[in-house]
């Protein structure tokens, strides 16, 4: 494992600061260790994890599951995802449903915190990796730290997600009073826990060095991932 190389200047020199990759550097993922010089793919002498410079086809596997994520988010909220079988019937409660009863019974911070933590912020995570990545993809250089610092904020609030299913899965375990009361999970349950785990893997896809790329640096990297066979020129026979 290699130290730090680079250290900060105060002489007002505006000479861009060396990154790992032009120091041939790469780090691990998963424990860390940096390396030098070592080639795409290579695993870590360490734990063994393959060493990438980027996160290979970043862009194509967030896509894939951002498009996913909007297209369960669309069941998740307006399938049931509580059913509650009385003596007096069924009841189908959708997210929204039930943010309205606790508002009506007065239980407005109840509605509050599951109006946010299981519409909201599902929302919030669907909508910033969409700019993220459609940023990152042309290159842009909008508010480049304030993107960094929305990516950060994705990460923080992702385990904050799953209040919902949670919820559920408490009241199914215990309201079970046969001939009264049952409570079981609903269609929608399912399809909201596809849409928090499809954001989660979309931002672990995304890599949040791209944000910081120009064009003429994007260009170089998908040349580099491009396959050699791609490269070769057919001979004549």
């Amino acid at each position: 494992m290699i130290g730090p190389f680079l250290h900060a200047h105060d002489d007002g020199d505006e000479t861009p600061a060396a990154t790992a990759a032009s120091l041939g550097l790469v780090a691990c993922p998963h424990c860390d260790a940096v390396w030098r010089d070592a080639a795409e793919g290579e695993p870590c002498g360490r734990c063994g994890t393959r060493l990438y410079t980027r996160k290979p086809y970043s862009l194509k596997r967030t896509w894939a599951f951002l498009i996913a994520a909007c297209i369960m988010y669309i069941p998740a909220n307006l399938l049931p995802v509580m059913i509650t079988r009385t003596l007096f019937g069924a009841q189908y409660d959708t997210i929204l449903s039930g943010v309205i009863y606790f508002w009506v019974s007065g239980a407005y911070g109840l509605a509050a915190i599951i109006f946010i933590a299981s519409f909201l912020v599902p929302l919030f995570k669907l909508t910033v990796l969409i700019l993220l990545a459609l940023l990152a993809q042309r290159a842009s250089d909008w508010r480049r730290p304030e993107r960094a610092k929305l990516y950060h904020i994705v990460e923080i609030i992702g385990r904050w997600s799953m209040l919902d299913v949670f919820v559920v899965s408490l009241l199914t375990g215990l309201v079970q009073i046969q001939g009264f009361a049952v409570i079981n999970a609903g269609v929608g349950i399912a399809a909201f826990g596809s849409v928090v785990v499809l954001t989660m893997l979309a931002s672990l896809s995304f890599d949040p060095r791209l944000t910081w790329d120009s064009k003429e640096q994007q260009q170089a990297e998908r040349q580099r991932n491009e396959p050699a066979s791609d490269n070769r020129e057919e001979k004549p026979a």
